[in-house]
């Protein structure tokens, strides 16, 4: 096993990189897990994309899959390459796996972010989205980083196993019409209807940024808009927390 202890060394520049630069991420088409959490389920769920598992003394998770590289970093080079405030030890270094859209959606319930810009917001969609039996989740608009740091860490795992694809809008919509599934979108509209009366044998569930809400385009593309009934003076809720309502009522229906 190596053990590193200096902070000059280029795999601490690799993973300072990693954890702070989306480009960069994009270009090596590799991520930073920050915890033994979520190292432990990137080896549960997708060992055959980890490359590195870099953990403080003592902290190594046994068992490590052939080919894995190992490293020790001393408790100052930890401190000095984990993106979180108060490091937990470990950091596993894994590859992005190929998303390319496929032809037809097979399943019967998915999630649009149309702008979620929050990767606190992002991540908690879809470990929520994995929670309730989603078989996907699509990115439109410029969303938050899937491989964001705070993006994994909300999720808790659920990059490595739920699907995630980023595209255009009209392209997304191309392939739910070629799979008959419709879109509803948490908005206000003339045909709102409450979100408890619809159908979810199959169906694609959009929800818009924070502050905005689901775009222009993305709206126009709905076949339906829906709404979750709550307090009257309450305006909205939440990303994440109207993502939840409405998931909830999809895995129930």
């Amino acid at each position: 096993m190596e053990i590193i202890s200096s902070r000059k060394n280029p795999l601490c520049l690799r993973l300072r990189r990693l954890a702070a630069d989306g480009k960069y991420r994009r270009e090596t088409g590799c991520f930073l897990c920050d915890s033994p959490k979520l190292t432990a389920e990137a080896l549960r769920w997708a060992a055959d994309t980890v490359e590195l598992v870099a953990a403080a003394p003592g902290l190594l998770p046994p068992g490590l899959p052939p080919g894995v590289r190992a490293v020790e970093l001393t408790e100052d080079v930890m401190e000095s390459v984990a993106p979180s405030k108060t490091p937990q030890g470990v950091l596993a270094v894994c590859r992005m796996r190929p998303a390319a859209l496929p032809e037809r959606l097979e399943g019967k319930r998915y999630v649009v972010l149309d702008g979620v810009q929050d990767p606190g917001n992002v991540g908690t969609i879809l470990r929520t989205a994995d929670a309730f039996w989603a078989d996907g989740l699509f990115l439109v608009n410029g969303c938050a980083d899937l491989y964001h740091p705070r993006t994994l860490r909300a999720g808790m795992g659920a990059s490595f196993r739920c699907p995630v694809w980023t595209c255009g809008a009209e392209e997304l919509a191309a392939l739910l019409r070629r799979s008959g599934i419709p879109l509803y979108g948490a908005a206000l509209r003339a045909d709102t209807r409450d979100v408890r009366e619809m159908d979810y044998t199959r169906a694609a569930a959009a929800i818009g940024s924070e502050g905005r809400g689901l775009s222009q385009q993305v709206l126009s593309l709905c076949d339906v808009t829906v709404k979750i009934p709550m307090n009257d003076r309450c305006e909205s809720l939440n990303a994440a927390a109207a993502a939840a309502a409405l998931l909830w009522e999809m895995a129930r229906g």
